[in-house]
């Protein structure tokens, strides 16, 4: 069995995975990254633990050469990827499905109009407020993200999923603007 994490950043999630599943010999966990410096801490944190069947790629999920796979977990990643060649990267990672594998895809949503989309701003924001943010820190890192992150509705998320070919398909989490979605093959 075969489960990739698409956009790992340093690994942490894939090796939680791995060691959920350390009994399990056969499994193979793969974390993939764009961003060379993210696999470079992802391999130093494999590094420092033992027995795990784990390996890192720096590599472009669009262009990487994928296995058949039983798992694929996109958290907070896809939502970074050009949305010209969205549908192209979830048709793929379907087609990398195994029958009845799943994937598990979280992602910053937009509301479903403006008037929601107002609502959850203002909700985030207040939760940032809450946790200690100041005001200038929550407008940077909201410039910062502009014209980078690309969120797409719940339903335009549901929508490209089943474009792919995903017919069982269920939020398993939700809170504000971030859900989280299972699709099975």
């Amino acid at each position: 069995s075969i489960c990739y994490e698409i956009g790992c950043s340093t690994g942490t999630l894939t090796l939680e995975l791995a060691a959920h599943h350390k009994n399990k010999p056969e499994a193979h966990f793969i974390g993939v990254d764009i961003e060379e410096d993210m696999i470079r801490k992802s391999c130093s944190k494999l590094n420092q633990v033992k027995g795990l069947n784990v390996s890192f790629l720096a590599e472009d999920v669009t262009q990487l050469e994928m296995d058949q796979a039983d798992l694929i977990v996109c958290y907070y990643t896809i939502q970074f990827i050009n949305t010209s060649v969205r549908q192209k990267l979830i048709d793929k990672l379907y087609s990398k499905l195994n029958w009845g594998g799943a994937l598990l895809l979280f992602e910053k949503v937009h509301g479903a109009d403006a008037r929601f989309q107002d609502i959850l701003s203002a909700l985030y924001s207040d939760y940032k407020i809450r946790q200690g943010y100041s005001a200038d820190e929550i407008i940077a890192k909201s410039r910062s993200l502009k014209g980078v992150l690309e969120p797409f509705s719940t339903q335009g998320n549901l929508d490209m999923l089943k474009r792919a070919g995903f017919v069982d398909i269920n939020t398993v989490q939700k809170y504000l603007c971030f859900e989280g979605f299972l699709a099975i093959k």
